[in-house]
This record gives C-alpha cells, sequence and structure tokens, in this order.
C-alpha cells in the first residue's frame, strides 16, 4: 500500500496463520502530521478491498485470543467504531496483541484529547 510522502506508518502487520505472516490482508495504523490517524485494512491479493476507520471515531476494543493464539503469541482485536460503513474494525491474528491494543488504544485517546470529542455513557437501572 502506498501512502502520501508526509504519512508515517506507525505499525504494521499482517494476519497470521499459525504465527505466520502468510496471508494477503495486510494492516496499517497510519499518522498524517497535523491531520488526522487512521487504521487501515487492504485484503485481497489479485483485487484488493482497503477500509478505513479514524482513529477518533473507536470506541472499544476488545482482544481476543484463543487456545492456537495463545500458542502461537497472536491475536485478534475487535474495534468498535461508530462510522456508518464499518460499525466493527477487526484485525485478525496479528503478531504482539498486547502491545498492538494498548498502541491503538493509547493512539485513540490522544485523537479523541486532540479533537476534544468525548463518550456519553449511560447505565440504565431497573426502576
Amino acid at each position: 500500500m502506498k501512502f502520501d510522502k508526509s504519512c508515517e506508518i506507525i505499525w504494521h502487520d499482517r494476519k497470521r496463520h499459525l504465527g505466520l505472516p502468510i496471508s494477503f490482508t495486510r494492516y496499517y495504523l497510519v499518522k498524517k502530521e497535523g491531520e488526522w490517524v487512521k487504521l487501515f485494512r487492504d485484503k485481497g491479493f489479485f483485487s484488493s478491498v482497503i477500509d478505513e476507520v479514524n482513529l477518533y471515531r473507536c470506541f472499544d476494543l476488545t482482544l481476543v485470543m484463543s487456545l492456537a493464539d495463545k500458542i502461537f503469541k497472536t491475536g485478534s482485536i475487535d474495534i468498535t467504531t461508530n462510522d456508518e460503513s464499518t460499525p466493527t474494525f477487526w484485525l485478525a491474528h496479528v503478531a504482539n496483541p498486547y502491545k498492538v491494543r494498548d498502541l491503538i488504544s493509547s493512539m485513540i485517546e490522544i485523537e479523541r484529547k486532540k479533537k476534544r470529542i468525548g463518550i456519553t455513557e449511560f447505565q440504565m437501572t431497573d426502576m
């Protein structure tokens, strides 16, 4: 995937099978200084589908690790967004999932503070 020269790739990886990066699904966390930070998912070989989400639109992260993921030190990260076209952004079987989750989580907080976006949570109680 090609990005503008003013873009910085903060993190990238591939979907892994048995811990090996033998897949045509690639993930990128890209920053364009002063403008945006986005998460990209590029799937395909002959034809590609590229999904992207602005980090400030993300509001929930879930790390999912099966027994096989634990053995091969991989994990999947489910990111819930308020983006209409991509309500859930799934990073399947990435290496170092704890570090990736922490990196994405901290970048989300930074972007939300920059844009002064907060999430209001309501809790329903029985009356």
